[in-house]
């Protein structure tokens, strides 16, 4: 039989994954704030039977999290960032639909009309709020743990870099700024520095999902800057 102690270690495991891949939780601590719970000392302390422990346990864990800064702590990317749109482009190897010739795309094209409101798609503070080369008018948002959500061919900005956004704030308008072939905008999930596949982190529901797949006409551009 699973106990409410072993339970409560899954989700801890779990957590500390989350920066790896999409999860339904909107926000926790870096992994390296699990050395600062003293295993030995919770179970020395507790008073005998598994509900008592698994009640000091969780309750260290929750000061452990109010205690952590915010900047510390990762929110990782689970919404689409813009409402009724088409993939035009996927990520990965593709036709590049302005220069030519075969090159990697490192985020999805997603088109719409100009002026389309784009959200946050996770918590974080806004690293850069600039026209940033073929992207154009862009923006990059930290989510902690080296997980950044990236935002180009913009209309317009409406955030400022250095400061911190919430899930579904609204950061700028979907234009066709920089390398672009019409209204859409370019979106990139990069861990490490390196981009991932954009589309697990775009949905919280398989229903989502099928729409963030659902293909079409429109506007395509760049996204071949590291």
């Amino acid at each position: 039989m699973i106990t409410k102690r072993a339970t409560l270690a899954l989700a801890v495991s779990a957590g500390f994954g989350i920066a790896a891949a999409p999860a339904q939780a909107q926000e926790t601590n870096a992994a390296a704030a699990v050395g600062a719970i003293d295993m030995s000392k919770v179970t020395d302390a507790a008073p005998k039977g598994d509900d008592a422990q698994f009640q000091q346990l969780f309750a260290q864990w929750d000061q452990l999290d109010r205690d952590t800064p915010a900047a510390a702590r990762v929110s990782v990317p689970s919404r689409m960032p813009l409402d009724d749109t088409r993939l035009t482009s996927d990520f990965g190897m593709r036709t590049h639909p302005v220069l030519g010739g075969r090159r990697s795309h490192k985020g999805v094209d997603l088109a719409a009309p100009t002026g389309t409101p784009i959200y946050a798609t996770a918590d974080g503070y806004v690293s850069k709020a600039e026209w940033f080369s073929s992207y154009g008018k862009y923006v990059s948002i930290e989510h902690g743990a080296n997980l950044q959500t990236r935002f180009a061919h913009m209309s317009g900005i409406t955030v400022k870099a250095g400061t911190r956004v919430k899930k579904g704030d609204i950061i700028g308008y979907v234009g066709s700024t920089g390398r672009s072939t019409g209204p859409h905008l370019h979106y990139e999930v990069r861990i490490d520095g390196r981009a991932v596949n954009p589309v697990p982190y775009m949905v919280e529901s398989e229903a989502q999902r099928a729409f963030a797949l659902a293909t079409g006409t429109g506007g395509q551009g760049d996204g071949d800057e590291e």
